[in-house]
This record gives C-alpha cells, sequence and structure tokens, in this order.
C-alpha cells in the first residue's frame, strides 16, 4: 500500500472513529406511558390545532419504534420499559429480566400482593445501573407510583410488575433485599404510593408493608432527604440524595385535577436536574408521563391529551434547563419516546378547526353528524373499553368536551387495552443523529449505551 493511500485510510478511520466516539455526559430519556401517534396527534390539536406542533414533535431526529414484547404481539408497560432499558426483549410483567416466566406474586398476610415469584430468569443491567457504575448520577421520576412497571424497570428486578413491595426494597441502600448494582443508591427519586414504602396499618395504612419495614426511615438514615410534598421538594438542596413520595398510596393527581401539595411534572423534572446536575461526571434521569396511559385505559380522552401536553411542557422545561447548563447540548443526549400505543382513534371526518375531543359536525351544514343509527358521536373513539352501551344515545357537545367523560368504544372489555402499533421517538443534542428510521425498541438501548460511552 502506498504511503498516500494509508494516510488517506488513516484519517478517514480516523475521523469516523471521532464521530462515533461517545459525546453524552448526560442523559434525559423522557418516556409518555401509552403516549401512540394518535395520542400526540390528537393533543397537538388539542393545544395547538392541526397545523401546530407539541414542542417535542420540533426535535430534530425522528424514528418509528416497533414494541412488541418477548411473548406478546401487543407489549405491557413492563417489558417495553425494559427494553428500552436493557436491549433485550422481556416477557409480558417482567421488569428488566430476561426469560422470566413470571408466577403471580404471593398476597401477604394483609391480602396484599407482595412476593415476587418467577420460574428461571436472568437479571440484566439497565441504562441507570451502567450510569451509577460509571460513577454519574442517576434518577427516576414519575406521576405514577415510584414502585410502578415504567420506573421500576430502570432501577429494579423483578419476575412479576405487581410485586410492588419487592421493588421498594430494592432501592432502599443497606437494606435487606437492596439491589446492589445501585451502588450507593438511586440519587434522586419522585413518585407516588408511600403505601409500598411504609408499615401497615389497618385503620391508617391498609395497603401496607406486612414485613413492617419503614423504607422511608430507612432511606433518611442513609442521608437522604425524604419529601412528601411540593414544599418539601422544592426546598431539597444540591449535595444529598432525594426521594419524593407525594401520594399516600395511589400515583399523583391528573394535571387537571391536581392538588396543589403534588409538584407538577415539569417541576420534578427542573428539581431532579437541579440535584443531579451538581455531578461533575454527568448524570441519567428518567421521566416518565405515566397518568396518560391511565386515562386511556378509561376511556377518558381529555385526561390524557392535557397530561400529554404536561408531559411536553416538561419536557420543554428541561431542554431550556440544559441548554443553561449545556450550551449546544454538546454533552446531553435527550430522548423521548412511548412504550405503546393505545387503542384510541380519530374518525368521522370532523371540518378542519373543529374541537377534538367535540362531537363529529357535518362540514356542510354545522349541524351533528348522525351514525347509520342516527346518533351522534365523537371524533375520539376507542376500539375497546368499558364503555360500549346496548343501544347507543345522543351525546352533545359539552357533555363530551367535560373533563370526565369517557368516549365510547367498539369492543366491550374491562379496561381498555393497549394497541400494538409502532410509537414515535424524538430526540437531540449529542449522539442523536443514529436515531432514525424503524427500529426495534431494544435498539434504543444501545444507541444511549454508545452515545454515552457505558
Amino acid at each position: 500500500m502506498n504511503k498516500r493511500l494509508f494516510l488517506l485510510l488513516a484519517a478517514t478511520f480516523c475521523s469516523s472513529a471521532a464521530l462515533a466516539a461517545p459525546q453524552a455526559k448526560n442523559i434525559i430519556f423522557f418516556l409518555g406511558d401509552g403516549m401512540g401517534p394518535t395520542t400526540i396527534t390528537a393533543a397537538r390539536i388539542y393545544k395547538h390545532g392541526e397545523d401546530g406542533l407539541l414542542g417535542f414533535e420540533k426535535l430534530e431526529r425522528t424514528a418509528r419504534i416497533k414494541t412488541y414484547s418477548n411473548d406478546f404481539q401487543t407489549t405491557d408497560s413492563a417489558p417495553s420499559m425494559g427494553a428500552y432499558m436493557t436491549g433485550v426483549k422481556i416477557n409480558q410483567d417482567g421488569i428488566s429480566i430476561k426469560d422470566a416466566r413470571a408466577i403471580d406474586p404471593d398476597k401477604d398476610a394483609n391480602g396484599n400482593r407482595s412476593v415476587d415469584k418467577c420460574v428461571d430468569g436472568q437479571v440484566v443491567p439497565t441504562i441507570l445501573e451502567l450510569a451509577k457504575a460509571a460513577g454519574r448520577a442517576v434518577g427516576a421520576v414519575t406521576t405514577t407510583a415510584l414502585t410502578h412497571a415504567t420506573p421500576a424497570s430502570t432501577f429494579s428486578h423483578v419476575c412479576h410488575r405487581d410485586a410492588a413491595y419487592s421493588i421498594a426494597r430494592q432501592i432502599v441502600p443497606g437494606g435487606a433485599g437492596y439491589n446492589t448494582a445501585l451502588g450507593d443508591g438511586v440519587d434522586v427519586l419522585m413518585g407516588g404510593a408511600r403505601n409500598y414504602f411504609t408499615p401497615f396499618d389497618k385503620a391508617s395504612n391498609p395497603k401496607g408493608r406486612a414485613d413492617g419495614r419503614d423504607l422511608l426511615k430507612e432511606f433518611a438514615a442513609q442521608g437522604y432527604a425524604v419529601g412528601a410534598t411540593r414544599a418539601d421538594m422544592m426546598s431539597a438542596r444540591p449535595g444529598r440524595k432525594f426521594v419524593g413520595i407525594y401520594s399516600a398510596d395511589d400515583h399523583l393527581d391528573y394535571s387537571l385535577a391536581r392538588r396543589p401539595e403534588q409538584p407538577t411534572l415539569s417541576e420534578m423534572a427542573l428539581k431532579a436536574i437541579e440535584l443531579l446536575s451538581k455531578d461533575p461526571d454527568g448524570f441519567f434521569l428518567m421521566v416518565e408521563g405515566g397518568k396518560i396511559d391511565h386515562a386511556l385505559h378509561d376511556n377518558n380522552a381529555k385526561n390524557a391529551l392535557a397530561d400529554t401536553v404536561a408531559f411536553d411542557e416538561a419536557i420543554q422545561a428541561a431542554i431550556e434547563r440544559m441548554r443553561q447548563i449545556d450550551p449546544g447540548l454538546e454533552n446531553t443526549l435527550i430522548v423521548v419516546t412511548a412504550d405503546h400505543d393505545h387503542t384510541m382513534v380519530l374518525n368521522g371526518y370532523p371540518k378542519r378547526g373543529s374541537k377534538v375531543l367535540d362531537i363529529v359536525h357535518d362540514y356542510a351544514t354545522g349541524e351533528p353528524k348522525k351514525d347509520a343509527d342516527g346518533k351522534t358521536f365523537t371524533a375520539l373513539v376507542f376500539g375497546n373499553g368499558k364503555v360500549r352501551p346496548d343501544v347507543r344515545a345522543d351525546v352533545d357537545s359539552a357533555t363530551a368536551q367535560g373533563d370526565d367523560y369517557l368516549q365510547e368504544a367498539g369492543v366491550r372489555t374491562v379496561y381498555e387495552s393497549h394497541g400494538g402499533g409502532d410509537v414515535k421517538l424524538y430526540a437531540t443534542g449529542a449522539g442523536s443523529a443514529p436515531f432514525k428510521g424503524t427500529i426495534e425498541n431494544t435498539q434504543v438501548f444501545h444507541l444511549i449505551k454508545a452515545a454515552a460511552g457505558l
């Protein structure tokens, strides 16, 4: 090989290696639970009109994500989030554990589902664990229970997502059942459901822990600041780990009905960034808008759209803050996606400019449009769910646009199911260029891992 060709090839190799070199010191992974393409479209129209865009839709990189789990065409949240966090396909209900066949968790002495049981199963490391092992600060923030499928998949390993009491003890440093892959502990934890962390009391905490442990006191003994309200969170200061659990025995409120003692998702995300960004080695943060999914399961489109908008606001607030910390996002990767779709569809030829939560009106006359049986119907409906009357009745505009209105479904089920379609992914910042095309959800893990050099 002549010298000139050698130098050219060497330069090309070095250039390619430089482009592929890890860039992202900070990673923020946003997960809109159940935020499928129709939910994004409807939320866009709800907030900005047909020709507008949600903030995250303006991010430079986009991809379509295949969501099937290891054993189901239509995934549960647990294996889908686990695929993002571990890079492997996981069986339905599994939390960051490969090839597990789950047995429903036993009930504890108080009748609550408790002990995790399974056959087989291989623990696989998560992005959060890898980041912690690399010396970075880590956090998980959610509007659901802190032990719910999405946050749990970042920091725990169980065979069944309902083993919430087992999940809770995995994040308390020094205690029995602690996940030692978390090192000295997750630096920021926020969500709902204190009952999984506090002792059973027949009167005041009937869904509490049968083992009598007060995990919040154990957190405090390990140096954590422990909060129960928005005020507690706002007073937390960098230099100390923080856990905030803002509801007694359930998820956080919908954004439209949020009690003042509960922080918004934007506030939680910003506080998490404030606490984590002080680490000079960088950080990994997962932020979940989890109530989108809950509203859709209830056939409640309005709360789903409002919480999608709140999720978008949290993303924009976080990006703006990171641009102050890291101008140009040269060391920060932002990824926004969903774990699965739902069965909600936009139908019936509503006129442009119509309110997306309204009933459909005739284009020419403006009068309410009727179905084949002469009944009015909404622009948003569901493929399945609990709202399927034997005989349809008319619905008026005011009713259809109410906060608690439940859209009708084609097939009656106990609750509306997930959808099996692809979801969207948006990315920006350091290492975001490879996010494109139609890819497996497991590939997202590998792209993040490569971008961060983990």
